[in-house]
């Protein structure tokens, strides 16, 4: 019974003034009960720490086997002599053993997966005139008539509570009365934040347009024709052969999806850069209607976008920022109640939005929990997994399993920044530190949830504070619709200065 109380939270409720019965005129509270992040230091599900330490061998196996075998070869052929293999063999079995060797070194090389590097990324900062406040919000919203007192009530409630401050970034269109979602305005702000975040990560990277052979673009509900992706080709009038996608529908965690997609892609064309840009369109996401369930969106989501250059360039080691060393996706969508905690919809008046289950932290931490499972033996020192395997192996029945401290992972890590509650949550059952959970407090703040760019604003956080030195470590996790959770792992190549432009400048223009 203690256990089962432990996977639930309880929150007091005063319900006002009963007017009739027994107790009328005496005030009434109820007790509301809620699912709460799963405790991931309980328990570990053996299948991902399988799957963590199936990657490890998949992906490095080779590449530990192959030297000390080559060395053992070199070293055997090293013992004859010119002499001897002059009088043993003809000129053609001499001319076959260092062909043979060339031919070895090649497929190893061939075979080592390149590295990704991250040259640069910039994330936009909109105008002061898209600046509103939390007052401002709901005044907007009273004004809009739009919505009843009940879902004002509720959007009070929730902005008091999310940990979002007064200086966020809204299109306030959308408080017009009788707002409904249109492509006009969706493409006016999506072109906006892409085109702003590209033109300065072009300037700081010196790419040109042309030389980009791989575009992919990542935006949850607007999906336009032509795509988002060809409104970037049009803009910047990037190749004709560019290897061009348009990831939609994916939600906050499509991010990391989207890097994912442009290493694999990498990894198939040499010497190639890269841009991959994340966005989400809040005219698009807006909810004009009532429905309690579909109000969260509309008070969380802020305009915002991040683009990121990637390059395979050997040469580019040098000027890179970061190198990428593993990342890990997770998709619950086999379980329906994981599937269906995020979904558009429509309410009984036809406006869309998106609805979100009140499952949705619980759905979310067992997610997150797979990740971190799986992702453990693929960045954790060698003590830790050692510890953590012997236990599982020799560990008893009744008692927990020994949970690697994930802090000796990585020295920094960038938490989507959806809610204060879910942050706090993730805080708690991972032991974190304040200063782990800084960079997405502070964006919570400033820039409120800009979806799957968040993860950027609080790495740019972390490079306008001096905070990045030569190879540290930096973790960036983010979850969205399907369900999914993603993680990458950075690798700092060098001391990241204080940029001279970045979205923290607060007197830049």
């Amino acid at each position: 019974m203690s256990k089962e109380s432990e996977d639930f939270s309880t929150e007091i409720v005063q319900r006002g003034v009963e007017n009739s019965g027994p107790n009328a005129g005496s005030i009434s509270f109820s007790v509301r009960v809620r699912p709460r992040l799963p405790d991931f230091l309980s328990s570990v599900n053996l299948k991902y720490v399988k799957l963590g330490y199936g990657y490890l061998i998949s992906h490095r196996l080779y590449l530990l086997l192959a030297p000390p075998l080559l060395a053992v070869f070199i070293a055997r052929i090293a013992k004859f002599t010119w002499h001897d293999l002059y009088e043993k063999y003809g000129l053609i079995e001499i001319l076959f053993i260092p062909a043979l060797l060339f031919l070895l070194l090649y497929f190893y090389i061939d075979l080592t997966p390149g590295s990704t590097y991250l040259l640069d990324f910039s994330c936009f900062r909109p105008s002061n005139e898209y600046k509103i406040s939390k007052a401002e919000f709901i005044e907007l919203a009273k004004k809009s008539g739009n919505f009843n007192d009940t879902t004002i009530e509720f959007q009070e409630r929730v902005l008091k509570k999310s940990g979002i401050g007064d200086e966020t970034y809204l299109p306030k269109g959308v408080f017009r009365p009788g707002y409904r979602n249109s492509l006009k305005d969706g493409r006016q702000e999506v072109s906006m934040v892409m085109f702003g975040a590209i033109n300065d990560v072009l300037a700081a990277t010196k790419v040109k347009p042309k030389d980009i052979k791989i575009l992919i673009v990542n935006c949850g509900i607007l999906n336009t024709t032509p795509s988002l992706s060809s409104m970037i080709v049009n803009h910047f009038k990037l190749r004709h052969d560019i290897h061009s996608f348009n990831l939609g529908g994916m939600g906050c965690g499509a991010g990391i999806t989207a890097i994912d997609l442009a290493k694999d892609l990498l990894d198939a064309y040499p010497r190639t850069y890269a841009l991959v840009v994340s966005t989400e369109a809040v005219s698009s996401t807006w909810y004009s209607g009532n429905d309690i369930e579909m109000q969260l969106p509309n008070c969380f989501f802020r305009m915002g976008a991040a683009a990121i250059v990637l390059s395979n360039f050997r040469l580019d080691r040098w000027r890179a920022k970061y190198e990428l060393k593993q990342l890990v996706r997770i998709h619950k969508g086999m379980d329906n109640r994981s599937y269906k905690s995020i979904h558009q919809k429509e309410d009984s008046e036809g406006r869309k939005g998106i609805n979100v289950s009140k499952d949705i932290i619980e759905v979310g931490g067992h997610a997150l929990k797979a990740n971190i499972t799986t992702l453990g033996p693929l960045v954790l020192p060698v003590s830790e997994q050692l510890h953590f395997f012997t236990n599982l192996v020799l560990k008893k029945k009744k008692t927990k399993p020994y949970i690697p401290d994930y802090k000796l992972a990585f020295e920094h890590m960038c938490i989507l920044a959806t809610s204060k509650k879910v942050l706090d949550e993730i805080q708690k059952n991972l032991e974190l530190t304040e200063e782990y959970m800084e960079a997405s407090r502070k964006t919570l703040e400033r820039f409120g949830n800009t979806s799957s760019s968040s993860i950027w604003y609080e790495l740019a956080y972390l490079e306008f504070n001096s905070r990045i030195k030569t190879g540290d470590r930096v973790c960036q996790i983010a979850s969205g619709a399907g369900f999914v959770c993603n993680s990458v792992v950075w690798k700092a190549l060098r001391n990241v200065r204080k940029p001279n432009h970045s979205p923290w400048i607060e007197d830049q223009t």
